[in-house]
């Protein structure tokens, strides 16, 4: 097994022995500009991160809400690119072997760059895992297969709207984890109930052994440590982007706030998550 889904299968094998969930956190690749990017990047481990979720920058970007799409306009204004966020993901790997990464992004880039190509480059970059949320099940043949067949993770999503008839077909070809989005719509726009949480999580287990990470509407360590006590992890994206935009200048800029005060709030939510089954 090569590093891609096997860098992910160690990570849940050894959350599993720890007995709490996993910490995933989204931040796109280039906001507000490379230089800070990779320092967040490479400062999310120390910060209690177990998995990142790599936003790769698209101009419309149809799934996220509007801090996350600022968040690709930012990063498309500073210059980033595919190519640049693979070699972000090749400069964390410099240091860090352990912690997985998640590209998550949207098809078009990909296929304007080669789907073979991509691959290549992805997994010689050090990245594990794909989640495009534009290719559904129909259309593994596209990336989702050829990905598989060089060990590089594709990870799907599942929705409150995933009836059991449905749910076969998503988890088919899936491998890493299973993506549960808790809410139906955007992100960043409203959380689920723990009760909707802990149900859908249990309908999840019943279809796939693989681990159930939750994300979508997580903004507090509260909330973090509620879908900690229930799922294999907890993803939290638009809280944390949000941490950055806060952090930024008048012209969108970053300063010398940014990478401390974004990882101090990771740290928060790390500490929910790591405390919520104790």
């Amino acid at each position: 097994m090569g590093a891609g889904v096997g860098r992910i299968d160690a990570k849940f094998a050894s959350l599993k022995e720890q007995g709490r969930a996993g910490l995933g956190v989204f931040i796109t690749a280039g906001d507000p500009d490379a230089k800070t990017s990779a320092a967040l990047l490479k400062g999310l481990p120390g910060a209690g991160a177990d998995m990142v979720e790599f936003g790769m920058p698209f101009t419309d970007p149809m799934a996220d809400g509007p801090a996350i799409q600022e968040a690709s306009q930012r990063a498309l204004k500073g210059g980033m690119t595919l190519k640049g966020t693979l070699a972000l993901v090749r400069e964390f790997r410099q240091d860090n072997q352990d912690m997985p990464i998640i590209l998550m992004g949207y098809y078009n880039p990909i296929y304007a760059y080669g789907v073979d190509a991509f691959l290549t480059d992805a997994l010689d970059a050090g990245a594990d895992g794909l989640i495009v949320v534009d290719l559904p099940p129909e259309e593994d043949d596209e990336l989702c297969i050829p990905a598989l067949k060089k060990d590089m993770a594709f990870i799907r999503l599942a929705t409150p709207t995933t009836d059991d008839k449905r749910l076969p077909k998503v988890l088919t070809n899936t491998a890493g984890f299973v993506y549960y989005v808790s809410i139906a719509g955007i992100t960043g726009t409203a959380s689920a109930s723990n009760d909707m949480i802990t149900s859908a999580v249990e309908r999840l287990k019943r279809h796939t052994d693989l681990p159930v990470c939750v994300g979508f509407g997580i903004k507090t360590a509260q909330q973090a440590a509620d879908v900690a006590k229930v799922a294999d992890g907890a993803i939290v994206g638009t809280a944390v982007v949000n941490a950055i935009k806060d952090s930024l200048d008048g012209e969108g800029r970053a300063t010398d706030k940014t990478v401390p005060t974004t990882l101090d709030f990771v740290k928060t939510l790390a500490d929910g998550v790591r405390g919520a089954r104790t």
